[in-house]
């Protein structure tokens, strides 16, 4: 992994409050073992897939994790991260954020690697998001 380039998360959900929770636990670095980060939030699906489509036409693209909200409205996490995983080139592991535990089996159909629920505990999602970004940087190394 190159270390001196920063991290890049993606951050989707609807409620400016969930989102704030979500950067709040990712602090400026997840572990450290891994490099600082950059987080790109979006309150739309269009802006998320206008983001996406903007970085993919100019070969730039590179996130290296989604966080998706699956409770978001009117369009949920769960339909963005298939759309994303059928339509992004080598897309980067997605984590999906559910109303509850009991709802990790419609984050496995959504195609997501990993699920944590709400309330979002700030332990249980860094730990999480440093988990899926090792294991992504093994898979591409």
């Amino acid at each position: 992994m190159d270390q001196t380039r920063k991290l890049s998360i993606v951050v989707y959900s609807d409620d400016s409050s969930v989102r704030k929770a979500i950067v709040g636990a990712l602090g400026k670095r997840v572990a450290g073992d891994l490099q600082e980060h950059v987080v790109h939030e979006f309150a739309t699906g269009p802006a998320l897939r206008q983001f996406v489509d903007r970085k993919s036409v100019d070969g730039n693209f590179k996130a290296d994790i989604f966080i998706l909200d699956g409770e978001a409205v009117p369009e949920g996490g769960m339909g963005v991260a298939r759309q994303l995983k059928d339509e992004v080139f080598n897309c980067p592991p997605i984590l999906l954020i559910t109303g509850r535990p009991q709802d990790a089996w419609l984050a496995a159909w959504s195609r997501a690697e990993a699920s944590v629920s709400h309330p979002v505990d700030p332990f249980t999602l860094a730990n999480t998001v440093a988990d899926l970004l090792r294991s992504s940087t093994i898979a591409n190394v």
